[in-house]
């Protein structure tokens, strides 16, 4: 998973014609990855995570806390390096954390992401009802079929910058986050893995606020609809 979003990283950075050695600023890094499946797997199969220096390495190589730290030492970025967990929401949570991030000044530039391989590949799960697992191994969000949800690998990263540095800069935009916003459910949901239609009506009320959008004005929704 760390070589993975380090590849996105260089490609991202490669994108965005941003250079780090040349690049006059801090490049900041907000991310993070599910459980290693590649160390549970493989790795510790033949090896124990001891005080050795080859036990250091098979963790820190594995470990989601260093994934951020490990595209910063990399690619060499000098910015805040920040390991993001909110499960489901990892990636879009890192966004939310880095924008804020530039905002304040904390980076000049920031990369946001997250990262997920599923180990042993091509494996698949047990059905249990009520589970979030879906019993026929199809996702259908929205959908009054749903009964839950699948499992799969992936990666990505975006660039993010302040918008007066891009246009000064003439950065190419491929768009703009006018506002985010985060928040949590509190026990006021169905069950631990499901959300609450409360807590999403909040979040969503907060976000249009910060963004300063009347929900008049949406003429679209893209969602996280897992089915669950």
């Amino acid at each position: 998973q760390q070589r993975v979003l380090l590849e996105c990283a260089w490609h991202a950075l490669e994108d965005a014609a941003c250079i780090p050695g040349r690049f006059d600023g801090s490049i900041g890094v907000y991310a993070g990855a599910s459980l290693s499946g590649y160390l549970i797997h493989n790795l510790l199969r033949r090896h124990a995570v001891d005080p050795t220096p080859a036990g250091f390495g098979v963790l820190i190589g594995n470990d989601k806390d260093y994934l951020p730290s490990r595209v910063s030492y990399t690619l060499d970025l000098d910015g805040p390096a920040i390991a993001v967990q909110s499960t489901c929401s990892t990636s879009l949570t890192a966004v939310h954390l880095a924008a804020r991030a530039l905002q304040s000044y904390e980076c000049d530039v920031a990369l946001a992401g997250g990262s997920t391989v599923r180990i042993p590949h091509g494996w698949g799960y047990v059905y249990r009802e009520g589970s979030i697992l879906s019993s026929d191994g199809h996702c259908r969000p929205f959908d009054h079929r749903a009964n839950g949800t699948t499992v799969g690998s992936g990666a990505g990263v975006v660039v993010l910058k302040r918008l007066s540095d891009a246009l000064a800069d003439r950065d190419r935009i491929d768009a703009v986050l006018l506002g985010s916003a985060v928040n949590n459910d509190g026990a006021s949901k169905v069950g631990y893995t499901a959300p609450s239609v409360v807590g999403q009506s909040r979040v969503i009320a907060a976000a249009l606020a910060t963004a300063g959008v009347s929900p008049a004005s949406i003429g679209a929704i893209e969602a996280h609809g897992t089915g669950t």
